[in-house]
């Protein structure tokens, strides 16, 4: 199966692949360890010419400071943990097509002829793409910020009753409910110029540069969750603008706490929003065209009151600040 997946058999040991790619051992084997790639003794035949070459790229972007020391090992262990997952999902998806074929071993030959070059290239497209939009993030406007700060509005969406739900629905039933919400949710967020930074079961972290567009994502969602005849789930939903720092396809700082703090105390089917949101959209001679509650100051750890007010569509001549 490896000489099928990998392109040819393995024939190295760990020893010969550092060897080759003139990378001292333990460098090596660091490097493999931050991969989340399996212990390999020194005498184990596990490794290919394919090793060698990466090996080699690897230092040459030590060298060319792409991988400097401080963020080496958390950027190698973000490669490792995201094609794991992904590597462990594709596994599972192309087992089931081989059972499906007949014999496993000619099943296994056409996915590794035909299916896996298409995944590589569509991967490498995807990855492009994404290289593309990341790179125009850089020439947002962050002048008044400290240096890798960004000025963003994030927001949580979180599932409301998940855990009921989940004991009531078998597994491809449960499977099925958290992708629509995941999926239908990301649709939104990339209509709205939005990034999805990550899924966690029933909850998803988003960002936004507009707080206005981050409004309408939630205010969308938690409708839909009230409406009966909508199979899309109960949500409540915290957003938060302010400087936000991004490191390796994540976001850290008060804003996103704050956001987490708001998701947390909201009921059922409301958006909460801190203070940055609502200056945002009402610091205008225009009437806002959104109903705002101020509620009292949340009670949260990490911040000694957190002000939040309640969002919630409406008639600008309605507006209740």
């Amino acid at each position: 199966m490896e000489a099928f997946l990998l392109g040819e058999e393995p024939s190295l040991t760990r020893v010969q692949v550092a060897e080759r790619a003139g990378v001292p051992l333990d460098l090596a084997v660091t490097l493999w360890h931050q991969l989340g790639f399996p212990h390999r003794g020194d005498d184990d035949v596990a490794f290919a010419e394919s090793d060698v070459e990466a090996l080699r790229l690897t230092s040459d972007l030590v060298e060319l400071g792409i991988l400097p020391p401080e963020s080496q090992a958390a950027l190698v262990r973000t490669w490792g943990r995201s094609y794991a997952r992904l590597a462990e999902w594709q596994t599972t998806l192309l087992a089931g097509v081989a059972g499906q074929g007949g014999d496993p071993a000619t099943a296994l030959t056409a996915l590794a002829t035909d299916v896996l070059p298409r995944v590589e290239a569509l991967q490498t497209y995807v990855w492009r793409r994404h290289l593309a939009s990341a790179a125009g993030h850089l020439l947002e406007d962050t002048s008044a910020l400290d240096p890798g700060e960004t000025l963003l509005s994030v927001c949580f969406v979180d599932i409301v009753g998940y855990t009921t739900q989940s004991r009531s629905l078998d597994g491809p039933e449960l499977v099925e409910w958290v992708d629509r919400f995941e999926q239908d949710t990301t649709t939104l967020v990339v209509d709205h110029a939005g990034q999805v930074i990550k899924t966690i079961g029933d909850e998803v972290l988003f960002t936004v540069a507009d707080p206005a567009a981050a409004v309408e994502i939630a205010l969308t969602l938690t409708a839909r969750g009230d409406d009966p005849d909508d199979p899309f789930p109960a949500v409540r939903a915290g957003i938060a603008h302010g400087a936000v720092v991004r490191r390796l396809g994540d976001v850290f700082g008060s804003t996103v706490n704050a956001a987490s703090r708001l998701t947390s105390a909201a009921r059922p089917g409301c958006v909460l929003v801190d203070a940055g949101v609502h200056e945002a959209l009402t610091d205008s001679d225009e009437e806002s065209p959104l109903r705002w509650r101020r509620l009292r100051r949340v009670s949260a750890k990490g911040f000694d009151h957190l002000e939040a007010w309640r969002v919630r569509p409406g008639d600008p001549a309605k507006t209740d600040r």
